[in-house]
């Protein structure tokens, strides 16, 4: 076996390790980016609100909200606690309607 073989040799099993490795991340992030889109689907098709990122965006802080108001309450501070939990339930309702 001559050398321009074998680096021949090398070179195709190297360049097929290469290709499989990109076949299987493309396959990989595909699927992964098909997931999302259905959960994003799902999740505003559910709520009644377009896909859009400002939508989501505003969903997200309304639920950040709603999470702060039970962090107050369980700090025991109710007036800290209504006033999260009112301003949550108005963008959320916002959001929805």
């Amino acid at each position: 076996m001559d050398s321009d073989n074998l680096f021949h040799w090398i070179g195709e099993k190297l360049g097929a390790v290469i290709r499989f490795i990109v076949d299987a991340l493309g396959w990989l992030f595909d699927n992964l980016y098909g997931a999302i889109d259905s959960f994003v689907q799902g999740l505003t098709g559910a709520l009644g609100i377009n896909d859009s990122i400002l939508s989501l965006l505003i969903l997200v802080i309304g639920l950040a909200m709603l999470a702060s108001s039970v962090r107050a309450a369980i700090r025991r501070r109710v007036v800290a606690a209504v006033v999260w939990a009112v301003l949550g339930v108005v963008v959320l309702t916002w959001l929805i309607y």
